[in-house]
């Protein structure tokens, strides 16, 4: 009988990756990244358990949405006071804060848990091509998802 072996804390090993989101689709790399994140992309995958890796992504500014989506597509914030709601459009966010995009989407794709949470702060989102990340060598995680953009 063979037996299912879970990883210890101490063997996972973590990379850091870097991702440039200059013209790429915004659903389709969130779910590359969510999935590096979750570290699916690793024969150690436990589902329990955070063996993912650490990822940088640049250029958010940058990041495409098809169709419509420009002008359609809400972003909604509460303050917790009445008639406290916000809502703008992915266009005015993005001039405002285009790093807030690319986490809620990437944020969306992982676990509502503490497990998530804690997956979520191994995302590094940033406005331009500048890091702060240089010591830890990223590797640069190539992500393809702009065939569909025109």
């Amino acid at each position: 009988m063979n037996k299912t072996i879970t990883p210890s804390i101490d063997s996972i090993n973590r990379q850091w990756y870097l991702v440039d989101a200059e013209n790429q689709t915004l659903g389709r790399l969130a779910t590359e990244v969510a999935s590096v994140l979750r570290g699916k992309n690793k024969p150690s995958f436990t589902p329990h358990l955070d063996t993912g890796d650490f990822v940088i992504i640049v250029n958010a500014e940058k990041i495409k949405v098809t169709g419509k989506k420009g002008m359609q597509k809400l972003y909604r914030r509460h303050s917790g006071r009445p008639g406290g709601m916000k809502v703008e459009t992915f266009n005015s966010l993005q001039e405002r804060i285009p790093e807030r995009i690319v986490e809620k989407a990437i944020k969306g794709m992982l676990p509502h848990n503490a497990l998530g949470r804690q997956l979520f702060r191994k995302l590094k989102v940033y406005k331009g091509s500048e890091h702060p990340h240089s010591a830890q060598n990223p590797q640069v995680l190539s992500i393809t998802t702009n065939e569909l953009v025109k």
